[in-house]
């Protein structure tokens, strides 16, 4: 009976073989999430919501290693790196009480612009780490829950050139900052984008409110330095087969529109929160880790190499533009705050093996936008 057990396993097909190890893979990222949730006590029972986030963090954190490992592979020998992008290649003790961390926090990977999981090479420890860089949602979740003097109301625009906008400002004779923002008179014709605004607004104590407004020069002084085509609009390199050759080869350049005023949106709605002050107050051991593994990401991450904010920025792209030929190697992560180059790259000499544009996965029904 033993023999025809071992039999049945040796002849499984390969399908059935990796659903296997992606069962074991997600028992062995549950258990050891758990054991930090409940340090290390036994007989504890997490909520629902907590083992849908679990699980989440699992999918999410999956897929981003399939698609750093496929982009290793890719590569050509004198570029790639010798770890595989895999389960058995992660830190999984710092993995777990980051998970843990985001969790308490609320952030879930499964809601767009949360948290964004991008695994990086550490050349201290030879193994991956996972950085957990926050979306701005996230952003937005954490100046709520941990902010000082919260604002009741925050208010985020952009003006376009046949609107009316008119900033008043908290002088001796006016104790309240306000504005005056006028539609245009055909506001399905407002004009090009001519800047933006924030507005806190306190209901009990409205001496308190505040106008922060940016032309889009000071909008696009934040736009990343190898900010996408595909979201920023603009001109991105364009791409053929070579018939000779087999291989992709570029041909000139085309036009892509992008989301240009959603993405001068969010980079307002980023300051808008970036400027709420956190609580030391309420500061708590689960945004500290959060902070750490930021840091730690910034530090480790081998400046030289690309992959995990490619890899990142990829699957970005896959969730909010769906089914799409894009080319991501000359592109920045999206969804990081970039503002002042907190996160620069470094760019290196290029991979001729890896300049292919590919087809990109179908992740679901509905194109989202990237806002």
């Amino acid at each position: 009976m033993e023999a025809k057990t071992n039999q049945g396993a040796k002849g499984d097909t390969p399908a059935l073989q990796n659903e296997k190890k992606q069962v074991t893979l997600s028992e062995r990222f549950s258990n050891k999430v758990i054991r930090e949730f409940t340090g290390n006590v036994g007989n504890v029972v997490l909520s629902d919501h907590h083992k849908r986030l679990i699980q989440n963090y699992f999918i999410s954190t999956d897929q981003s290693l399939k698609m750093a490992e496929e982009k290793r592979l890719k590569k050509s020998e004198n570029y790639r790196d010798a770890v595989p992008v895999t389960w058995e290649n992660v830190n999984m003790e710092s993995l777990a009480i980051s998970v843990v961390a985001c969790a308490k926090i609320g952030l879930d990977p499964s809601l767009p612009n949360h948290i964004n999981i991008i695994p990086y090479k550490n050349n201290r420890t030879g193994k991956y780490d996972i950085g957990f860089i926050d979306g701005y949602r996230g952003k937005e979740l954490k100046a709520k829950k941990y902010g000082y003097d919260v604002p009741d109301n925050i208010i985020v625009k952009l003006v376009y050139k046949n609107e009316k906008f008119i900033p008043i400002y908290k002088d001796k004779d006016n104790s309240i900052e306000s504005y005056i923002h006028k539609p245009a008179e055909d506001p399905f014709n407002p004009g090009e984008i001519v800047g933006g605004y924030y507005y806190h607004s306190y209901t009990e104590l409205p001496e308190k409110n505040k106008l922060m407004f940016y032309s889009i020069i000071d909008i696009l002084k934040r736009k990343p330095e190898y900010a996408s085509t595909e979201f920023w609009g603009g001109e991105k390199a364009k791409y053929e087969k070579d018939e000779k050759t087999g291989k992709n080869k570029k041909v000139g350049t085309e036009s892509v529109d992008g989301w240009f005023p959603e993405m001068c949106w969010k980079t307002i709605y980023r300051l808008a929160y970036n400027a709420i002050t956190l609580d030391s107050a309420k500061i708590d051991e689960n945004l500290m880790k959060l902070i750490e593994n930021e840091k730690n990401f910034e530090m480790n991450r081998d400046p030289d190499n690309l992959e995990a904010l490619k890899g990142a920025r990829r699957l970005a792209i896959e969730r909010n533009l769906g089914k799409k030929e894009i080319n991501t190697e000359d592109v920045q992560y999206e969804d990081v705050d970039t503002d002042n180059s907190k996160y620069p790259l470094t760019p290196k000499e290029a991979d001729p093996e890896t300049e292919a544009v590919r087809p990109l996965t179908d992740l679901g029904s509905e194109t989202q936008p990237p806002y």
